[in-house]
């Protein structure tokens, strides 16, 4: 007998901690990650547009005869649609609706008036 009731209350403390265990919240997500702010100045933007020059050549011309398209003088707001279709995935691309994801409306608005000014 004493057995049988050590059993049952061995019982019942295991199924009270299993349901004290169930019954803590779940830990909360960790925060986003926290980037660091565009830098938008003329230096900044001359910086993200060399990330460019490796496909499309500096101040955005291509090498001549190259499949690449150039960038170098085009309207800012064609520059812009294009590489928000491509963030979108509206654009076919090999690499460039990656590269497109990773910049922000702001930069992605500074690169298209940077470009667009080159000549």
């Amino acid at each position: 007998m004493k057995r049988l009731l050590a059993v049952a209350c061995l019982a019942a403390l295991a199924g009270g901690a299993a349901s004290a265990q169930a019954q803590q919240p779940a830990p909360a997500a960790p925060p986003p990650a926290a980037f660091a702010a565009a830098n938008l100045s003329e230096s900044g933007v001359r910086s993200m547009a060399s990330a460019c020059a490796m496909c499309h050549g500096p101040a955005g011309k291509p090498v001549p005869g190259s499949t690449v398209a150039a960038l170098a003088g085009r309207p800012s707001s064609e520059l812009a649609g294009l590489m928000n279709d491509f963030k979108a995935g509206k654009r076919p691309a090999t690499i460039m609706h990656q590269v497109a994801k990773g910049y922000g409306d702001a930069e992605v608005a500074a690169l298209a008036e940077y470009f667009s000014k080159q000549r």
